[in-house]
């Protein structure tokens, strides 16, 4: 998979680094700019749009902190990632750079897989960014319906989410071409040894056993691990395996030790031990690669699916609405708020459908679960209960928040009233769901609070005909 391509801007008094950095770049497939001294920079920072720039901090004149300093305090410039490469190896450089707004510091002479790791989040922080101010803009302008600013914060809410799995897919598939190179040479060298059929079924068994701990690695604590790596290192290093520092944290993975891999090497040669020990490494990785670009594939595919289930897409407005799923599809949209929350579900088993304008319902749960979030202050509780009776299919959303000023109370449906601080809430999402449910639905929303405990009661009748319109 191609790495994602930008425009970055080379900041280095020295010639020599400028010109290697420049040659490395453009091999990458990036557009890069160039500036041997800090006001060169800042001039061609605000002359053109650059995606990353790389900063060195010893410089004549201007140094790369004073750099640092004036990008990150310019509104038109503080959202470019801006990653130091500099020859001071200091823990109290980096920490400084780091607090000025410095994306990641880098020592000299740099290591080019690793900085190409870094440029390629880093351009995947700015494109996002870019993606959020776009969005922002955009919700200004629709700020005045509730329903277009809810449905952007869900959207980036949602873009967050699906980030995270297709980033990790996205990553394994990079690697994962990189290391089928790697393991068709060692298999082709494999297939030179002459393996005899007992050698080749103890492949097999490796094979699964790798394909196996892929899915759950051995367990044991990161100091029990990382001991673990280093002894089978040395081990490995004594047998002559060149790359043993690569090996050894994916046989420790695998779940093997000195012991289990004496028996291993006592099965073949030397060079066939060397060959296969290349195998298991290549083999191990592979699995693990594809293990987590499934990962992230299925959790995009069950963020799509609650988004469609969310939105009702493709689906008549009015229709037989199964309430628990539209709970369930909320609780999905809304997971990035929801990290420090804890949410109770209880659901009568009995509830029937009823008919109803899904999408809409979606819209009133929304407004109710973000509510109860915020009054938690994003860490408390969330209670979803459901139940009904003869007339009508109940839900409650409850929280263990502060609760709702007694004097509060009787406006809080009105249009435009908010109990947030100014900036927070628009006053609408509350009158919106009023009329979803009062209006459209001919159903019944009512508050009780107190501290501590805030609960919103929506009944819908079970023979409901909601309106057209």
């Amino acid at each position: 998979m191609a790495e994602d391509q930008g425009h970055i801007l080379v900041v280095d008094d020295n010639r020599m680094n400028r010109i290697k950095l420049h040659r490395s770049l453009e091999h990458k497939g990036h557009k890069v700019g160039l500036a041997e001294d800090g006001q060169q920079a800042l001039d061609m920072l605000k002359a053109q749009s650059y995606d990353v720039v790389l900063l060195d901090i010893i410089m004549p004149g201007m140094d790369g902190f004073q750099v640092l300093e004036i990008v990150k305090g310019d509104p038109d410039l503080r959202d470019i990632p801006v990653i130091v490469i500099s020859a001071l190896d200091e823990v109290d450089s980096a920490v400084r750079c780091i607090e000025m707004g410095a994306e990641d510091y880098l020592p000299k002479p740099f290591n080019p897989v690793l900085l190409q790791a870094r440029l390629n989040a880093s351009l995947q922080k700015k494109k996002l960014r870019d993606l959020e101010k776009a969005y922002l803009q955009q919700e200004v302008m629709l700020r005045q319906s509730e329903k277009l600013a809810t449905l952007g914060k869900l959207s980036a809410g949602m873009a967050h989410e699906l980030n995270n799995p297709a980033a990790a897919a996205q990553r394994g598939a990079s690697q994962m071409q990189a290391t089928i190179s790697h393991f068709q040479q060692t298999h082709l060298k494999l297939g030179e040894l002459n393996l005899t059929d007992a050698q080749l079924d103890s492949l097999l068994a490796l094979d699964k056993l790798a394909q196996e701990r892929a899915k759950k690695p051995a367990e044991m604590d990161p100091i029990a691990r990382s001991d673990h790596e280093i002894e089978l290192e040395t081990w490995l290093e004594e047998q002559g395996v060149g790359n043993a520092w690569e090996v050894a944290p994916a046989l420790v993975n695998v779940g093997y030790d000195r012991s289990e891999l004496a028996r291993l090497v006592s099965g073949f040669t030397p060079a066939q031990f060397l060959a296969v020990i290349d195998w298991l490494n290549y083999t191990y990785i592979i699995y693990s690669l594809l293990e987590e670009i499934g990962q992230g594939a299925g959790r995009i595919a069950e963020l799509v699916k609650a988004l469609k289930d969310y939105t009702y897409l493709d689906q008549a407005p009015i229709q037989a609405v199964d309430i628990h799923e539209g709970l369930d599809s909320t609780l999905v949209i809304l997971r990035s708020k929801l990290t420090d929350v804890t949410v109770h579900r209880d659901y009568a088993r009995d509830l029937p459908r009823i008919q109803a304008r899904g999408s809409e319902l979606n819209q009133v749960w929304t407004n109710l679960v973000d509510n109860a979030i915020d009054a938690t202050n994003g860490q408390g509780a969330v209670t979803l209960r459901t139940r009904s009776d003869d007339q009508w299919a109940i839900v409650e959303v409850e929280d263990n928040g502060p609760g709702i000023p007694e004097e509060a109370l009787p406006n809080l449906f009105d249009p435009f009233f908010t109990t947030k601080a100014p900036g927070k809430g628009t006053g609408l999402g509350l009158n919106i769901s009023h009329n979803i449910i009062v209006q459209k639905h001919q159903g019944r929303i009512e508050v009780n609070s107190q501290p501590g405990r805030t609960r919103f009661e929506v009944r819908i009748p079970l023979d409901c005909n909601p309106s057209e319109s």
